[in-house]
C-alpha cells in the first residue's frame, strides 16, 4: 500500500531535519510533499534550498493541505521555521485535523511548537528539545526525558540526532494505525 506524507516548513528550517526525513520517506516508497507558505521556495538555516533538487516534486501551498491526502505530517525543526509556520491558521487547522483523524502527527526538535499551537499536545506524553520543554509543559503535555515518544498517533523527538529512531516510529505507528 502506498503511503503519503507532508513535511511542513518555512524559511530558516533545520536543513538536517528536512533532508533526512524527506529522503527516508522516499526510500520507504512514500509519496512526499513539502509544504511552505504559498508554495514559496525557501532556504534552510545552512543553505539547503527547497525544492532540494531537479527531481523533487514542486512545493505545495498551505492552501493545498488536506487531511484525506496524507497518512502522516512531519513538523521539522530549526527555531525560525516552526515559529513562523505556527502563526498560520491553515497549518494549525490541518495539524489538528490530522490528529482528530487519528493520523500520524510527528514533531522533531522545534517542530512541536506547531503541535502546541494546534492544540494537539494537551494530555499527551511527549519529549522536548530543552528550549521547548517549558512550552510543552505549559501546553498541557507530560514531558518525558527521552529521545522519541509515541503517544497514540502523536510522535515527538527531542533532537535531530535521534532522527533514525524518529523515522522508525513514524513508519511503525503509521502501520499500526492503518491496521487498526
Amino acid at each position: 500500500m502506498s503511503r503519503s506524507a507532508v513535511i511542513i516548513t518555512g524559511p530558516g528550517f533545520q536543513d538536517h531535519d528536512v533532508v533526512y526525513t524527506y529522503y527516508r520517506l522516499l526510500e520507504e516508497g512514500w509519496q512526499v510533499d513539502i509544504a511552505t507558505k504559498n508554495a514559496d521556495e525557501v532556504t534552510g538555516k545552512y543553505g539547503v534550498p527547497l525544492p532540494m533538487d531537479k527531481t523533487a516534486r514542486p512545493l505545495i501551498s498551505f492552501d493545498d493541505l488536506a487531511v484525506d491526502a496524507y497518512d502522516a505530517v512531519l513538523l521539522t525543526g530549526g527555531h525560525e521555521a516552526p515559529d513562523r509556520v505556527r502563526q498560520d491558521h491553515r497549518v494549525l487547522d490541518f495539524v489538528a485535523g490530522m490528529a482528530d483523524a487519528n493520523k500520524v502527527v510527528a514533531g522533531l526538535c522545534h517542530g512541536p511548537w506547531i503541535m502546541i499551537s494546534a492544540g494537539v499536545l494537551r494530555g499527551r506524553r511527549a519529549c522536548a528539545y530543552i528550549g521547548l520543554r517549558d512550552d510543552v509543559v505549559n501546553a498541557g503535555a507530560e514531558v518525558v526525558d527521552s529521545d522519541v515518544i509515541v503517544d497514540g498517533n502523536i510522535i515527538t523527538c527531542s533532537y535531530y540526532g535521534y532522527m533514525g529512531a524518529f523515522m522508525r516510529a513514524v513508519f511503525e505507528t503509521t502501520e499500526k494505525l492503518s491496521a487498526a
